[in-house]
């Protein structure tokens, strides 16, 4: 079984990964050569991955569907997939950053933005440091501060290893780079030494977010429920879905895949109809 299992993950993320290769861009911002794609047509959609994660591992089941109805632009952030490392910090604040001199470069004044796990705190600085460039926002299994996290979470990364890695995280990343382990190790070093010194967001903060925003939470996620309540409660135009599973699972996040079982991705018909209306 765990054959199958590491097969079917092995094969679903070298078909993203060719699919990106093929379609994707380099941008420089801020320093960096920034990968994304962009792909159909319609109102702007900014996808942001996971931790240790690339467009295809976090949003390969769901992408498909998206582009449909929107322009999605799909963008790997500093040392993930085929954008590499520079000589700074990984900070949510630093992306948000990169994620709005993209949209610059890109001649965008106006997007929504959807951001899982690491990606949906980087959403949450968006829409805090960047409010004139974002229409809505979806946050997707994240809190804004320790206490939101069940009680495992934490202690569970102050003594992370590599070897925990999930291995789909670790192919990707080989398949993009061959035989780099140097760099999937240093990936996997400042994302863990990010969370372990978790940056937490001021409650005034959360309370300045004025654009209309999903919380996506699953009923077993890493973040609890009562803080995902509680942020719609601080949030003025906010909405929660909370959905059966994990973390990830709504959404198709490879390391929720099973062999032989298509993801049900309940999160889409939500997100679509939060984001129709423009």
């Amino acid at each position: 079984m765990k054959l199958v299992v590491a097969l079917l993950i092995m094969t679903s993320t070298m078909l993203t990964t060719q699919a990106q290769t093929a379609t994707g861009k380099y941008a420089p911002i801020n320093g960096l050569n920034m990968y994304y794609e962009i792909h159909g047509k319609g109102f702007p959609l900014v996808l942001i991955h996971g931790g240790g994660s690339t467009i295809g591992t976090t949003w390969g089941r769901i992408l498909p569907l998206l582009v449909k109805t929107h322009q999605v632009i799909a963008v790997e952030m500093q040392a993930h997939g085929h954008t590499a490392d520079i000589d700074r910090p990984l900070s949510f604040t630093q992306d948000a950053d990169d994620i709005a001199a993209l949209l610059r470069h890109l001649k965008i004044d106006k997007a929504d933005i959807f951001g899982f796990s690491n990606g949906a705190s980087t959403t949450l600085e968006m829409a805090i440091r960047h409010p004139q460039m974002v229409h809505k926002i979806i946050v997707a299994s994240t809190m804004y501060n320790k206490a939101g996290a069940q009680s495992w979470f934490f202690p569970m990364m102050a003594k992370a290893s590599f070897e925990e890695m999930p291995q789909p995280f670790k192919d990707a990343y080989l398949v993009i780079h061959p035989g780099d382990q140097k760099g999937l190790r240093a990936m996997y070093d400042r994302d863990v030494a990010r969370m372990q010194n978790f940056p937490e967001i001021k409650d005034e903060d959360i309370r300045s977010i004025k654009v209309p925003t999903l919380i996506i939470s699953g009923n077993n996620d890493v973040n609890t429920l009562e803080h995902a309540l509680e942020m719609i409660r601080k949030i003025e135009k906010a909405q929660l879905a909370v959905f059966p599973g994990g973390h990830g699972d709504y959404l198709g996040e490879i390391t929720t895949l099973k062999p032989g079982i298509q993801p049900a991705l309940p999160a889409l018909p939500v997100v679509e109809t939060f984001l129709a209306d423009h």
